[in-house]
């Protein structure tokens, strides 16, 4: 057996075939509060870093400025205004949806951040960007304790 570096490309080994990668992605500290919040008060909640004026929403535990630990939680607005927006056809496996979904990312009103939400009660001639929108929260019971628990965002 020989430990020389390969240089030639035509000896790379290589397997043909599919790899399976799964995954977790966990809300971490700041957004279990944010979603828990959510679910069981109807309220959005950010976190200020005084240093930097800056408002994270979603919530962070540290700036991504300075780099201070952020324990300042506040009660940030569920309103905000559409910066971009787009319909949606097709689902995350690229199945083509029975009905298209307008989806926009709103920026919270008396924050640094945003979400990714569908607009609802407004067809996609309608929706502009600065557009001027709320939350429509599902009902209490029907809350999981995810970004789902927002029904969908619609004009003021």
């Amino acid at each position: 057996m020989s430990f020389d570096k390969n240089t030639n490309p035509l000896k790379l080994h290589h397997v043909i075939g599919d790899m399976e990668a799964d995954y977790i992605y966990t809300p971490g500290i700041a957004g279990d509060k944010f979603f828990k919040t959510l679910r069981d008060e109807g309220k959005f909640l950010a976190t200020h870093c005084e240093s930097c004026d800056h408002t994270y929403l979603p919530p962070r535990m540290y700036c991504e400025r300075c780099f201070l630990k952020l324990d300042k939680w506040i009660e940030a607005e569920s309103t905000g205004v559409v910066d971009t927006f787009t319909l949606v056809s097709e689902d995350s496996n690229g199945d083509k949806l029975t009905e298209p979904v307008l989806v926009a990312f709103i920026r919270i009103d008396k924050t640094n951040g945003g979400v990714i939400h569908k607009l609802g009660g407004i067809d996609a001639e309608s929706a502009k960007v600065g557009m001027k929108v709320k939350a429509v929260l599902k009902d209490k019971s029907k809350r999981t304790g995810g970004l789902t628990d927002i029904a969908h965002f619609t004009p003021q």
